[in-house]
């Protein structure tokens, strides 16, 4: 899973404030495109993607452009008023207009698919940010979302401190952090006024985030240790601690205690419904979840049934390897929770433990690294590394997730894996979900799009949920069958068919709940009775899905994108298929909406 961020595309003046000069915006534009129309949409991207860095000082910062005649960018953090969201409404708006204004018969090959593909994204985030009050998700506040969870692991990871305007900076974000929090409570209350309120399991765990948070001493904050520990290493004179203290202990802490007692106060007007059937305009905002996460017209019943069957296919297959192992007894998933319990399959819970198992984690990287120019032809040039995810808001976190280098190569990508509890993680299943978060998965295709200087900025950035996730489920397939690396791992393999029905069930507990009214219970009882999984796993995932619908469809659905357009690509082209060439396509394209994938490929006569 990347890790999910509330990327929009950001407002302000029009070119005046040039945030990219040449060298990064320049690109090479299709050869039978007309010249002056791709000129125009060119200009059209650019302005687009100034625009996004100047309403988002937080992107600036992601994407490591925050330096120099910049560097004011690093001193702010993204807003959560009304008034920043009639900026991201009229920004959406503008962009729509001016793309719809160009002659689209006039634009051929790359300059065609850079042009569908925004299209699509504006008109997409359009429509998320007049339903949501918060892009991409109902609520507000949750176990998932809020700055409360993604502030302090961004200052720790993504703000870089080289001087002391760096350290200021920090400060200054600091204090930010709390009037963003402020901001937030505000549209919680008002959504709560109007009977918007996360399902009362989400909330429970929200506010026992949110209070140890709250409740942490200065000291052992992460928000007060990072400045003084990187300040320190950065040679960068001052009591840093201090200065970061008493902005903790001031309005960040009263900011956060005024958060946790507004969740506290709306918990009785929490339901234990899981679905948001129960919401205001809930069909809508259904419905256009779905679309969001596969970028697709499917409806949830069509799904609903394609996670039915693939359970059942899936199943079938797991039944065969396992009969190899001797494993008879029960079913596929009764069999697996077995596994799962085998102390040789667990790492010991301790500090140490956890340390080996990134280690472990790391050996698996660099063997699958030297098997990929088999498969590949384009490589990415940013590293990788693997990180425990942080403790203080490991509890509703989710099993592993991606974070993306930046874009100068000065930050690697890095895989985040939880280890809250290593019982949950046993070694068969690590794997499939190192293949899926860092190479051949998401490392690599978001490197690569980064890296490729042929599309313009906005492309380069862009992601689309069904192509990314059913890329990185295509790549654990491919580090399955075609690099063979379950070859002489079994067990091995029995983990990656659990995670390709782990993926198949999402299909339908998904729907189940938001579509035909499953309850929370339901959901864990059918996911965990066919994954065999503990039920403290099961909970946090179906949780997951209560809080961001939707999202999680993209995985399988993308899968069975990239699937069918490699077969029909070897259907077509026979002896004269060439993976290198087939996966280079896809991945050099860079992120898209799925049919706009289909096109390029059919437009390349590869299928």
């Amino acid at each position: 899973m990347v890790d999910r961020r509330s990327v929009f595309m950001g407002a302000g003046a029009l070119m005046a404030t040039s945030v990219l000069s040449g060298a990064l915006t320049t690109r090479v534009m299709a050869a039978d495109s007309d010249p002056a129309e791709a000129k125009k949409l060119n200009v059209i991207f650019e302005t687009a993607f100034n625009e996004l860095l100047v309403l988002s000082p937080t992107m600036s910062t992601y994407l490591g452009l925050d330096k120099g005649e910049y560097a004011y960018q690093k001193s702010k953090l993204d807003h959560a008023t009304r008034a920043e969201r009639d900026k991201q409404i009229a920004y959406y708006a503008r962009t729509i207009k001016a793309l719809e204004g160009l002659d689209r018969s006039k634009l051929q090959g790359m300059d065609r698919v850079n042009y569908d593909t925004v299209l699509w994204d504006m008109k997409n985030g359009l429509k998320g940010v007049t339903i949501f009050k918060t892009m991409g998700t109902p609520y507000t506040v949750t176990q998932l979302s809020g700055s409360y969870l993604q502030t302090p692991d961004f200052l720790d990871n993504m703000h870089m401190i080289e001087t002391k305007a760096d350290a200021d900076a920090y400060l200054s974000r600091l204090n930010e952090f709390a009037v963003v929090l402020n901001e937030e409570t505000d549209n919680f209350n008002a959504d709560a006024a109007m009977g918007v309120v996360p399902p009362d399991f989400a909330m429970d765990k929200a506010i026992k985030q949110l209070s140890g948070i709250r409740d942490t001493k200065a000291a052992d904050s992460v928000l007060v240790q990072s400045l003084a520990r990187r300040a320190r290493e950065a040679k960068v004179a001052g009591d840093w601690a201090a200065l970061a203290t008493k902005i903790y202990e001031g309005p960040v802490r009263t900011a956060l205690d005024r958060q946790v007692k507004a969740l506290e106060a709306a918990l009785p007007k929490a339901t234990h419904d899981a679905g948001v059937w129960r919401l205001p305009q809930g069909a809508e905002i259904y419905a256009y979840s779905v679309r969001s996460g596969t970028s697709t017209d499917m409806t949830a019943d069509e799904i609903h049934q394609i996670g039915l069957d693939k359970v059942k296919e899936i199943n079938a297959e797991l039944e065969t390897v396992m009969a190899k192992l001797g494993m008879t007894k029960g079913t596929p998933g009764e069999r697996m929770k077995a596994m799962a319990k085998d102390p040789k399959f667990v790492f010991e819970n301790t500090d140490a433990g956890k340390d080996k198992l990134l280690a472990h984690l790391n050996a698996q990287i660099g063997v699958v690294q030297a098997k990929l120019p088999a498969y590949f032809g384009v490589l990415p040039k940013a590293k990788v590394e693997v990180k425990r995810v942080p403790k203080a808001t490991e509890l509703g976190a989710p099993g592993g997730y991606y974070q993306s280098p930046s874009l100068d190569g000065t930050r690697p990508g890095a895989y985040y894996i939880n280890l809250r509890d290593t019982a949950e993680v046993p070694s068969w299943t690590l794997p499939t979900l190192t293949y899926h978060e860092a190479i051949p998965g998401h490392h690599m295709q978001i490197s690569i799009q980064q890296e490729n200087k042929n599309l313009p900025m906005l492309r380069q950035i862009s992601g689309f949920n069904a192509y990314i996730e059913g890329w990185a489920l295509y790549a654990e397939e491919v580090a399955a069958k075609d690099m063979g690396m379950y070859d002489d791992d079994p067990y091995g393999r029995i983990g990656y068919l659990h995670d390709a029905l782990f993926r198949a069930c999402r299909l339908v507990v998904d729907t189940g709940m938001h579509h035909k009214r499953w309850t929370r219970e339901q959901a864990i009882d059918f996911m965990a009775t066919q994954m065999g999984d503990d039920v403290a796993t099961t909970t946090t995932e179906i949780e997951r899905y209560c809080v961001w619908p939707g999202q999680a469809l993209g995985y399988m659905i993308g899968k069975i994108k990239w699937q069918d357009l490699r077969a029909r690509s070897q259907t077509k082209l026979g002896a004269k298929f060439d993976i290198k060439a087939f996966h280079d396509t896809g991945l050099t394209a860079g992120a898209m909406p799925l049919a706009v994938l289909e096109q390029l490929y059919a437009d390349k006569g590869m299928i």
